[in-house]
């Protein structure tokens, strides 16, 4: 029986180099009162699985890279204390099972982790997801309080998965635009009231002149069928600067709630699209942060406010890193939406992130089936994300 959900995570380097930059954390649990229950527990085994992640429907191509299909294989990581706790989530991006296996087994828990600030070794941070679950799995209390919110805080959810499906072959020709709208209603019945559309068909896929014109008729009618919904728009740096102006000037007096990516950033580039926008009288977010970030060059166009909304993958930045990030993002009065595309998993591991640190504007939602996760008790209520209140995160790993 196939488990599925109505909507829809992870550790990397850029974790560890925030974590390195604070040597306050390797002394976390000296002031976390919480986290006592953790020194009783001792990592006794971690391994690494697959899960298989199916998508209800084929995902087509996007400006930059062919069709994604109707899903992927995730590799999970899975703690085990000698108590029987269990705690996993979604791995990053570094040191290799072996590596991770080696330093962290025979470890407490609380050597490894605070409930209060997260990851304390940057070693971990292969298992940086599967800490938080475990903690909140051992302290019986879901991710978003153990990090101190007694209620979550919930915000919208955008379905990310409307791709260049109209391009897509079935019995040898081409869909056309109505599947988009058909995908739009999909979502619109499992509760999503924003759709991010993808844009870009003349970078690789469409003539350019061609495939401009089907990205303003495709934006133009989803806004037209679904006027209650927002509207978000994704170029994966797929439009040169002078073709995007044209594709706004073709979607002109459309609101858009954002826009992701047109083109790489630069200083020059986005300074001209502030002024276009404001000249063609958009009043829109821009966010950016999702594709190789350089995080230094991503610091300066915020400062600069030439990007709204910071994008970078939670599997990039880790949970840990994330939770240390969001605040000197409210101090710049920029908003976040960790980039969560692929899986349901990160997408509900960011809403806890958001349920106790808030200032994320919306979150990306990636509906997926699985035989071998049980997703949990996360729903969408007028368009927003509800996150389990089951300890930890709330799923349940069937493999």
């Amino acid at each position: 029986m196939q488990r599925r959900n109505f909507i829809q995570t992870i550790s990397g380097a850029t974790a560890a180099a925030y974590l390195s930059a604070n040597p306050i954390l390797s002394h976390a649990n000296n002031m976390d009162s919480t986290a006592g229950d953790l020194d009783y527990h001792t990592i006794e085994k971690i391994t690494a699985k697959k899960a298989r992640i199916n998508y209800p429907r084929f995902v087509g191509k996007n400006a930059i890279r062919g069709n994604h299909g109707w899903g992927y294989d995730e590799t999970v990581c899975e703690l085990i204390t000698n108590k029987g706790a269990k705690g996993w989530g979604v791995s990053c991006r570094g040191k290799s099972e072996k590596e991770i296996s080696e330093y962290v087994v025979g470890k407490k828990v609380s050597e490894l982790f605070s409930p209060k600030l997260g990851l304390i070794d940057p070693i971990a941070s292969w298992c940086d997801i599967a800490l938080h679950d475990l903690a909140g799995n051992i302290l019986n209390k879901p991710v978003y309080e153990m990090m101190g919110a007694a209620q979550p805080e919930t915000t919208l959810c955008y379905s990310g998965m409307i791709y260049f499906d109209d391009l897509t072959p079935f019995y040898n020709k081409p869909a056309g635009i109505d599947i988009i709208l058909k995908e739009c209603q999909f979502d619109y019945d499992l509760g999503y009231r924003q759709f991010k559309l993808k844009i870009g068909r003349g970078n690789k896929w469409m003539p350019k002149d061609a495939g401009i014109q089907r990205d303003i008729e495709i934006t133009k009618l989803v806004a037209k069928t679904f006027p209650d919904c927002d509207i978000l728009i994704d170029g994966n740096d797929g439009y040169p600067v002078n073709e995007f102006e044209v594709y706004l000037k073709g979607i002109q007096g459309i609101k858009l709630f954002w826009i992701e990516e047109p083109f790489r950033e630069t200083i020059e580039d986005y300074t001209r699209l502030k002024l276009i926008l404001k000249d063609l009288g958009f009043k829109t977010l821009l966010a950016d942060g999702e594709a190789a970030p350089d995080q230094e060059f991503l610091r300066k166009l915020e400062e600069m406010h030439l990007i709204d909304v910071h994008l970078t993958d939670i599997q990039d930045m880790g949970f840990t890193g994330w939770r240390k990030l969001m605040p000197e993002l409210k101090k710049m009065n920029i908003l976040a939406s960790p980039h969560a595309w692929g899986s349901q998993l990160k997408t509900n591991v960011i809403a806890h992130l958001t349920a106790a640190l808030g200032n994320t504007v919306t979150i990306e939602g990636v509906t997926c089936i699985s035989n071998d996760v049980d997703f949990g008790s996360y729903h969408l209520e007028k368009g927003k994300l509800i996150p389990s209140s089951a300890p930890g995160f709330g799923m349940k790993l069937l493999v």
